[in-house]
Order: structure tokens, then sequence, then C-alpha cells
């Protein structure tokens, strides 16, 4: 083959690739589109997890069970915003703040102990993505994080976020996990009730074996200081 056939090939693949790659942002777009109005019935983590589950328990599944933005306790909502990304009214997706805050304390601690992602950020990830860790899969979660912040007022971005993220083993969204943890619902969930799950976000799994952690008690106490002070759509 002729070195200039095997340009001329070069260039196809690769026109292909950017198309491919282009096809798939509209994929995700149509999507973020949908769920401005339509509230998702699933999420990749769901997918993922419920397999899982049905593969290890069979005949047992997921809980979830989405509510109204106004059926969440505002306490909760405060909780998780002072928890998960206080600048979550401010931003427009992402946090570079929080991010060079995160890398600097993960230098000194030697360790990647914060993430710096925000709200927008762990919704984009969890409807669409997996969790592995990867270039190519934050760089899709930033171009998903930004098409949802354009699209969706923070209002929205909250509802789903509360209803989709994961709270425990097999236990997704606020309604099921106030139910899971506290037999309520998730409109009447108190402060300390609050602070407690927004504290569970980051390992839900873990702090769904380990209730009784010392870790989880304290950080709790600290968000229900100052939840109060952050601001909520």
């Amino acid at each position: 083959m002729s070195f200039a056939r095997a340009g001329r090939w070069l260039r196809a693949l690769a026109l292909l690739a950017v198309a491919a790659v282009l096809l798939l942002q509209l994929w995700y777009l149509g999507w973020i589109v949908l769920y401005r109005w339509v509230n998702p019935t699933e999420t990749a983590f769901m997918v993922r997890e419920r397999a899982r589950i049905e593969a290890a328990r069979p005949g047992s599944g997921i809980r979830h069970t989405w509510v109204d933005y106004r059926a969440i306790s505002p306490q909760l909502k405060r909780a998780v915003v002072a928890a998960e990304d206080a600048r979550f009214i401010e931003h427009e997706g992402v946090d570079w703040e929080a991010i060079q805050k995160a890398l600097e304390d993960n230098r000194k601690r030697r360790r990647p102990a914060r993430g710096g992602s925000t709200i927008s950020q762990q919704l984009a990830k969890n409807l669409f993505l997996s969790p592995e860790r990867s270039y190519v899969r934050k760089g899709q979660e930033l171009v998903i994080t930004y098409m949802i912040e354009a699209l969706w007022d923070k209002r929205r971005i909250l509802e789903v976020y509360l209803n989709v993220a994961e709270w425990g083993d097999g236990v997704f969204g606020a309604e099921a996990a106030a139910r899971h943890y506290y037999r309520s619902s998730a409109s009447r969930l108190g402060p300390e009730e609050s602070a407690r799950l927004a504290v569970m976000l980051p390992r839900p799994k873990f702090y769904d074996r380990s209730r009784g952690s010392e870790y989880l008690a304290r950080r709790a106490a600290a968000i229900l200081r100052y939840m109060d002070d952050v601001s909520i759509p």
C-alpha cells in the first residue's frame, strides 16, 4: 500500500472517529433534553447495581421511588448541598476553586481523599457513565455536565440528583433512603437525619453497613452546624 493511500485511509478513519464521538454527544444531548421534563426511570448506576444484586441474590432488586422536588425535605436539600457542593447555586457546573482545594488537600495527605466534583458532575456520572476512573470518562463527564447546566435550572438538577443518588446497597433516591434508614418519607426528614444521609453519599454502601461510624456522627454534626447557611433552589 502506498503512503498516499495509507494517508487517505487514516484520514477516513479519523473522520469516522470524530463522527462517532459527535453522534455520541448528540445521543447524550437528546436524553438530557428529554430529562428536562421527563423523570428518568433508571440511570447507568441503577442498571449496573440491579444486575449485580440480581446475580448475587436472585429475585432481589433495587429500591427506588421518585418524588417531586416539593416532597423532599428542605433540610435534606440543604444538608446535601452543604456536604457535597456548597457553591452549587453559584458555579456553572464545575467548581474549579473546589477542585484546586481538593488537589492541595490530597497533596498534603499524600492520598486522594477528596475529589472536588460538584452535584452536577456527580449527576452526569450517575445518569450516563461508569464509576471507572480515567481521563476519557472524566472528559465525557465534563461535557455532559455543561450540557445539563445549559439546559436545566438548578432546581431541576437538584431534584434529579436527590432522586437518583445511591444511598445504600440497592437504595436509590431520597424517598427510598428515608424509608430504608428511618422508616419515614423524604418529606418528613429532620435536620439530624438529613445531615447523616448527606454524609453517607460518598460511600453509601459502607455507611449502610457501618451506621454507627464515629466519623459519620462527627461529620454529620459538622454539617448540621452550617447547613442552614447554604443556598438552595
